[in-house]
């Protein structure tokens, strides 16, 4: 790659960029205007709500002056100014006293439903007696309790709400004061219902408290202006020159390609950190100006600050890696557009995928740790708020897997932004008008002898499908329907319905050569076939520690355990180690590779050739296994049967490998102590396991890692002709 090139493109399109009025207006001017906006209107929304007033009627206030020493309740048309901490919260609630009638509590309700008063207050005809009653009672006189007086609000309208829940306050301060004018009374001290009192203070300087609050707001904002100023000068730079035909000119020029995706990307990503830091200055500046004025007015001034110089300071260092990655992925969903208008349309389930990652750091319990680290964009995320918090060290210690995951994020996002721009069909596709019928029509006219990308990914979308429709119709196990019959029920349901059905419907429907799609089309060397048995022997140890360090990166929470627990409990019949093995183990193997590695592996290696369609389809093969953990733990499973197949051209070594592999889960869960007294007793107990939480098998590091070299070694191995040359082409046929 030649900078030079890439450097004179960037100067190209940044003219063209600043030239395009609308790109300017929602990269510069909009930032510019919608903060001081914004500000301007929540400080005059917060004069509105200081002015309003709750509105409060109290029945049966005569029951109040019937006792004698009672405290002071209601002064005028305002309650009595000693019950509130602050004297200008008393002008809030408006106060009127109203007959009690004979029945109080419902003409309260009518009066607050109706909107006639925001919250009632009613006092019982006993309500006097019985505060004298509970005044001389004796110890243990349970009769003696007073009745309560009865709130009333409306939690459908927010003034009602507001002034309940004052009421509930002020009568509870007011109770207090009851209980100590009774306990001066008879002369007995304060002190008895207050034996201690708790000294509860903050540590954290003002400073830090403030960050706190800034460091879960910023980052979100930041990002978010960062996709967005990606985003739209992405569309104009590939699908607009798409429109305006003056791409050809720029694929005709000496450049390589990849020089002409740098030169675009450094283009986006200038606007993308330009948008992020004009927002980042404009919410500073109004900040500064108006938090002043607006904390003076809503009586906040000491808890809500403008954001600190670090916090800024910081958040410019993170903008450049996020940017980075936000304008791969723009630039590569807006050169597969038709369109400007078909681009925008990608914007959103772009925003909805990256949209939770950066709001989950501000949910409660979440936290920097080594798992949340390695989660793309919410690692990065949280380690900026802990930075601007001031947990400078504890954000060092995962400085490096943030740094190392988004770089290969933003890595991958780069070749994939290439690798759209290399394919001609995807740059000159035209724009065509939709239509269901024509379109399904030519899915079933233009079918190959092996399924496409479009055919792969509806695969996937019917497998998902499927999966949430079952799950919904399948019965939760009761007293009558439960054991091994009814798991067995569910397996082969989950299978056959959610797995082997949406297969077998898109190479049937989709494809011209069943047997080819599904990669049987050649039956594979019986060497092949042992070596992907043995792969799975030597792998198993090495996927057994993976899996457990997945649990230990992220536990297991209480509901998912409980609910793991719920599906071994159906196994307790003992049923026979033969049928749980074909249960567990041939069964998924076969429908998965019939899927996965079948339909979904070879319409992914059309569009994203060899690594990329083995990289996809595991991924999908992840995330079909509902469990986190378990999700994380199939992924590099999927990824080394994407490989086998691959090498051997054949369906049969991928199902070997899978059930070799899925029955050794079993037999090492359901044998684990056998196994571990049968080691101990040959003396290599030590050398090949470990010891593991709850009585788990776990092999050693050492074992493992051996493990793991020498299936690599198998897999390699495999569909390899004497001269060591792979039959991938003669079985596979090309990628494109």
């Amino acid at each position: 790659m030649q900078w030079r090139n890439v450097l004179l493109i960037w100067q190209r399109e940044l003219r063209d960029q600043l030239r395009d009025r609308r790109t300017l207006f929602m990269v510069a001017v909009l930032p510019v205007l919608m903060y001081p906006l914004l500000g301007t209107s929540m400080f005059q929304l917060v004069q509105f709500m200081r002015q309003t007033t709750g509105r409060v009627a109290i029945y049966g206030a005569d029951e109040l002056t019937q006792v004698e020493g009672l405290p002071t309740l209601v002064d005028g048309d305002r309650f009595a100014a000693e019950l509130f901490f602050n004297p200008e919260e008393r002008d809030r609630l408006k106060v009127e006293q109203r007959d009690a009638g004979s029945n109080a509590v419902v003409a309260a309700e009518a009066a607050v439903a109706s909107g006639e008063i925001d919250a009632a207050i009613c006092f019982p005809d006993d309500f006097a007696e019985g505060v004298e009653r509970s005044r001389n009672a004796d110890a243990g006189d349970v009769a003696a309790a007073a009745p309560h007086p009865a709130v009333r609000f409306n939690s459908s309208r927010e003034s009602s709400q507001i002034a309940g829940q004052r009421v509930s306050n002020l009568l509870r301060r007011w109770s207090d004061a009851v209980v100590a004018g009774n306990l001066r009374a008879r002369n007995v001290p304060l002190a008895v219902t207050q034996p201690f009192a708790v000294d509860q203070a903050d540590v954290a300087p003002k400073e830090s408290r403030n960050d706190q609050l800034w460091a879960k707001l910023l980052p979100f904002i930041v990002f978010l202006w960062a996709l967005t100023g990606a985003f739209y000068p992405a569309i104009d730079l590939c699908a607009g020159e798409k429109e305006r035909g003056t791409l050809e000119t720029l694929l005709a020029s000496p450049a390589r390609r990849s020089e002409i995706v740098g030169g675009k990307l450094l283009t986006v990503m200038t606007f993308s950190v330009f948008t992020a830091m004009l927002n980042l200055a404009s919410l500073a500046f109004t900040a500064n100006v108006l938090m002043g004025q607006l904390g003076g007015i809503a009586g906040i001034g000491a808890m809500f600050a403008p954001p600190s110089t670090s916090a800024m300071l910081w958040l410019v260092v993170a903008v450049l890696p996020m940017s980075a990655l936000f304008s791969a992925l723009s630039l590569a969903c807006a050169a597969y557009a038709r369109s400007t208008k078909e681009g925008q349309y990608y914007f959103m389930p772009l925003f909805l995928a990256a949209t939770p990652l950066m709001l989950m750091p501000t949910a409660p319990g979440v936290e920097l740790n080594l798992g949340n680290s390695l989660v793309p964009v919410m690692g990065l995320v949280l380690l900026l708020r802990a930075t601007i918090e001031g947990q400078v060290a504890q954000a060092a210690l995962y400085l490096a897997p943030v740094i190392a995951v988004t770089a290969v994020c933003c890595w991958l996002a780069m070749r994939w932004a290439v690798s759209q721009f290399n394919q001609e069909s995807v740059l000159f596709r035209e724009s065509e008008r939709f239509s269901p019928k024509a379109q399904l029509a030519a899915l079933v006219r233009r079918r190959g002898d092996t399924p496409t990308a479009a055919a792969a990914m509806a695969c996937v979308a019917g497998i998902f499908l499927m999966q949430t429709i079952v799950r919904s119709l399948i019965p939760a196990p009761t007293p009558g329907l439960s054991g091994f019959s009814y798991f067995t029920m569910v397996v082969l349901v989950g299978q056959l319905a959610t797995i082997l059905a949406p297969a077998l419907a898109v190479a049937r429907m989709l494809t011209r050569n069943v047997r080819r799609s599904l990669l049987l089309s050649c039956a594979p060397r019986s060497a092949d076939v042992v070596a992907a048995g043995l792969a799975a022997v030597f792998l198993h140890p090495l996927g057994q520690r993976l899996a457990m360090w997945i649990k230990e990166l992220y536990p297991l929470s209480e509901a998912v355990e409980a609910q793991l627990s719920g599906l071994s409990t159906l196994m307790g019949e003992s049923p026979p180690i033969w049928a749980v093995l074909l249960l567990l183990g041939l069964v998924p193997a076969i429908c998965e590779e019939i899927a996965f590695r079948g339909v979904i592996l070879s319409g992914m290696r059309k569009s994203l050739g060899d690594a990329g369609g083995v990289l996809m389809t595991a991924v999908f093969f992840g995330a079909t296994h509902t469990v986190l953990q378990q999700s994380l733990a199939a992924a590099p499973v999927g990824a080394v049967l994407g490989v086998i197949a691959l090498r051997t051209g054949s369906l049969i070594p991928c199902v070997v490998f899978h059930a070799a592999y899925n029955s050794l889960q079993l037999l090492s869960a359901l044998n684990a102590e056998s196994i571990r007294s049968v080691a101990a007793g040959w003396g290599v107990g030590g050398m090949v396991f470990a010891e593991m939480p709850a009585g788990q098998l776990g092999y050693a590091t050492p074992f493992a890692i051996l493990g793991g070299v020498v299936a690599a070694g198998l897999v390699w191995a495999m569909g390899r002709r004497d001269r060591g040359e792979p039959q991938v082409a003669t079985r596979l046929g090309t990628a494109s």
